[in-house]
């Protein structure tokens, strides 16, 4: 095909059970989209920071649906007709996820880590599958904590964001991601074999320290020259304690006050709907508000703000 570039290998999924160590190895090659830039103007800090939040997980989705489908096309073990076809699935399946994964965010409460973690599997898998990046995944305890569907959801995004980031520099062969919960956070390791010259401050991992510490996270890089770096991040599951405003300290509106008085009873947003009169979408507005306003994470924590006060 036009875009082969010669010859690239790769392995096929294996399983290592005495360590529940799966690799797949794969990769593909291309220019990830610039962010586009942000100004404050008449919004608020915390609104800007979730813009520029969204606007990157939608980059970082973007880029590895074009680095996946890249990779197919490039691979010398696929013909024309089956590259073809590959291509086409991992781009409809990439726009059937960009058009849900915003209800899915917003209903899901809580995510099994197991679970998150294989979406994130799923998530990577056509980009590593044709090429010559060896990805690890350590599997995580099924006994861990759940985690609530805004920290699964932001750490997958983490992880394709470093995993992309260490495709884009081209200087490591293997990358070995491991997963646990110790009941308060979700504890991210992310160790490559490249040059192991990364800083938690330099170009590369100042975005992701910056996603991490927006979930009032912790990010620790350390680097040996010649043998690679690891990232270590720390993910708090609940919000710190006096960190959000109350219900009344957050400036609702009277329609806001009414769709957080229904969650707090527990109805999903078809009840809040049909109970006030307006739309679905409308009700799951509201809720996104409230989730704004309040700083929560979960329909679960708006409750809890009812609920204190």
């Amino acid at each position: 095909m036009d875009t082969q570039t010669g010859p690239e290998t790769g392995r096929e999924a294996r399983t290592a059970p005495d360590d529940q160590v799966t690799s797949v190895a794969g990769s593909g090659r291309a220019s990830r989209p610039a962010l586009p830039a942000t100004g404050a103007g008449p919004a608020s800090r915390a609104e800007t920071a979730e813009h520029a939040r969204v606007v990157a997980d939608l980059t970082d989705r973007h880029s590895l649906t074009l680095e996946s489908v890249l990779a197919v096309l490039r691979s010398p073990r696929v013909g024309d007709a089956a590259a073809r076809a590959e291509a086409v699935e991992i781009a409809s399946a990439a726009l059937v996820d960009l058009r849900t994964s915003s209800d899915r965010q917003r209903e899901v409460l809580l995510e099994p880590v197991t679970g998150a973690f294989s979406r994130l599997r799923a998530d990577l898998r056509p980009l590593v599958r044709f090429g010559d990046l060896d990805v690890q995944f350590v599997e995580p305890p099924a006994t861990g904590r759940a985690l609530p569907g805004d920290v699964a959801h932001a750490a997958r995004a983490i992880v394709r964001n470093a995993v992309l980031t260490l495709v884009d520099e081209g200087n490591a062969n293997r990358v070995r991601i491991q997963w646990d919960c110790d009941g308060r956070n979700l504890l991210m390791q992310l160790r490559d074999d490249g040059a192991g010259t990364h800083d938690v401050q330099d170009d590369a991992m100042r975005p992701i320290a910056e996603r991490v510490g927006v979930l009032d996270g912790r990010m620790h890089v350390d680097s040996t020259p010649g043998w690679g770096s690891v990232l270590d991040i720390t993910i708090p599951l609940d919000p710190a304690p006096g960190s959000v405003p109350s219900p009344d300290e957050a400036d609702l509106t009277p329609r806001e006050a009414e769709v957080l008085r229904l969650v707090a009873t527990g109805v999903g947003n078809r009840e809040i709907a049909d109970g006030l009169g307006i739309s679905v979408n409308t009700a799951k507005y509201h809720v996104a508000n409230l989730l704004r306003k309040l700083g929560a994470r979960t329909r679960a924590e708006l409750a809890a703000h009812v609920h204190a006060g």
